[in-house]
């Protein structure tokens, strides 16, 4: 692995919607590497609220004040991407000792499909330890307040993608 590969480090996930909990993993990082790239997955198969271009868009939003932070999206395997912009690092957040099973399985996974990348696990403040992107998909669906998990520009495109989603049912 090249040096200026070791500078660059992937955070991918869904990111439906971003919250406060990803941001601090990404404040967190950015002093580490000379640039990180979060990867918005397209996952379909997870049905997301958002689309990507969305989920692009509200993650660059929320993460502008980040001179070093790209934010991309992607519809391949994670390898692949990894390779074809250059990383080095794939960053992973570990919110409780629940998701260690899981993101060791997909580190031990990208070892093999990428030996050339090593895998950086993070801890978020405990702040936002609690914080998913689906507990607050479900919160905002049900007319919780999730202002405290996700960046304003989030919270009011969650109010309104729950808005559509009730007028688009009324009209039925």
């Amino acid at each position: 692995m090249s040096t200026s590969a070791n500078r660059i480090a992937v955070y991918p996930g869904t990111f439906d919607p971003i919250t406060l909990g990803h941001g601090d993993l990404v404040a967190r990082a950015a002093p580490l590497f000379d640039k990180v790239v979060v990867a918005v997955a397209q996952s379909a198969g997870k049905n997301p609220a958002f689309d990507l271009d969305e989920r692009i868009d509200l993650a660059r939003q929320t993460l502008v004040e980040h001179e070093n932070v790209e934010v991309l999206g992607f519809n391949s395997l994670l390898a692949h991407f990894v390779q074809e912009i250059g990383a080095g690092v794939i960053l992973r957040g570990l919110r409780a000792v629940s998701d260690f099973e899981y993101e060791f399985q997909l580190a031990s996974m990208n070892r093999h499909l990428i030996p050339e990348a090593e895998t950086l696990f993070l801890t978020p403040a405990e702040q936002y330890s609690f914080i998913s992107s689906s507990l607050v998909r479900e919160i905002s669906r049900l007319g919780g307040d999730v202002s405290g998990f996700v960046h304003p520009t989030v919270q009011h495109a969650l109010r309104q993608r729950w808005q559509s989603s009730e007028s688009s049912t009324q009209g039925a």
